[in-house]
């Protein structure tokens, strides 16, 4: 069943790229006490991800702050290393946007929101959306239509606060 406004986020692991490699974190880490404007991409270095959608949460950062959102967060169904390796060429510092690794897709499961990539060699990954959570709660959600990026970037989430 795919997340709803109004549910909680379920608990889940997820991987950050940090100087000292690999590192875990949980959901309850990410989102409890916290605003967090969470979107997520098919895949790290693909065409509309490096250039629409993490560039325009990097370009909105202060605007999406000053709305009153502590955290942005990136999630792919990548590895930390790639997470990290896109972070470091598209000029993302460590404290500008949480990229988090789905490396498994679990947590993409558990929210419901996969993508049957394997008719492009892609395996599954994630659906490309935005999402406004406060303290874990969701409370607006924006998926994309197949191919389309139109209510998940950051300039829609912005309109929404």
């Amino acid at each position: 069943m795919t997340v709803q406004i109004g549910d909680r986020i379920p608990s889940a692991n997820l991987t950050r790229a940090t100087d000292d490699g690999p590192k875990p974190v949980t959901t309850d880490d990410i989102f409890a006490g916290k605003t967090v404007a969470l979107f997520a991409v098919p895949g790290a270095f693909t065409p509309t991800c490096s250039a629409r959608h993490l560039p325009g949460f990097k370009d909105n950062r202060e605007a999406l702050a000053e709305k009153g959102v502590d955290t942005i967060a990136c999630v792919s169904v990548n590895d930390a290393f790639v997470m990290g390796a896109w972070a470091d060429s598209q000029g993302i510092g460590k404290d500008d946007i949480l990229m988090l690794a789905d490396g498994n897709g679990d947590f993409t499961r558990l929210i419901g929101l996969t993508l049957d990539g394997t008719g492009f060699g892609l395996g599954e990954r994630s659906q490309r959306y935005s999402m406004l959570v406060k303290d874990g709660v969701v409370e607006q959600l924006n998926i994309e239509q197949g191919g389309e990026f139109k209510v998940s970037s950051a300039e829609h989430l912005l309109g929404q606060l």
